[in-house]
């Protein structure tokens, strides 16, 4: 009985050590660099460097566009030209087909999971949106259980009022079946 013990010490013993030796030298043997072998940085060794002048904003910023009212929100230019679509167009491919498809109808292949479904874009309901309300939606999202997610973070301002001169110019979506969508 004892020798049992012993010899299932001895072995537990063996594999404990083969496998540490075998950690030790995969952990050796790996590419990455590792936590302990980066320089030491040492605060305040080298003067801190000055702030580049316009990297903090006296006026302006996401802050003020958040708390600015949607009626009072209006583009940066006076009318949408074709550039300015044609940027609000690769804008809404990258950020916004997934969910509101390329009919702009909500039912593209992430949207068509969603309950209720993405507005369509075309609709009366988005199509009588002022372009700071939009503006508003796209950026912080719809409240009161709206699927849009906030993209402030993600799409640049500029780029935001891109797309809300493309979704604008889209127009009203004509047809009868649509109509009943938007009624439910």
């Amino acid at each position: 009985m004892i020798r049992r013990i012993v010899a299932l010490a001895g072995l537990a013993l063996g594999v404990f050590f083969a496998l540490y030796g075998l950690i030790t030298a995969y952990d050796n043997l790996m590419p990455f660099e590792r936590m302990w072998e980066t320089p030491v940085i040492r605060p305040h060794e080298q003067p801190i460097p000055s702030m580049a002048k316009g990297v903090v904003p006296f006026s302006g910023g996401e802050a003020v566009l958040r708390a600015t009212p949607a009626e009072e929100l209006e583009p940066p230019y006076a009318e949408a030209n074709a550039t300015v679509l044609r940027s609000g167009k690769t804008g809404y491919s990258f950020y916004c087909v997934h969910c509101h498809g390329k009919r702009y109808d909500g039912m593209a292949t992430v949207g068509q999971s969603f309950s209720p479904l993405p507005t369509d874009l075309r609709s009366k309901q988005v199509q009588r949106m002022s372009p700071g309300a939009m503006f508003r939606s796209i950026s912080y999202g719809v409240p009161g259980g709206g699927r849009q997610p906030p993209l402030h973070a993600t799409i640049s301002v500029e780029q935001r009022w891109h797309i809300v001169s493309f979704i604008r110019s889209l127009g009203r979506r004509e047809s009868r079946s649509n109509d009943l969508r938007e009624e439910r």
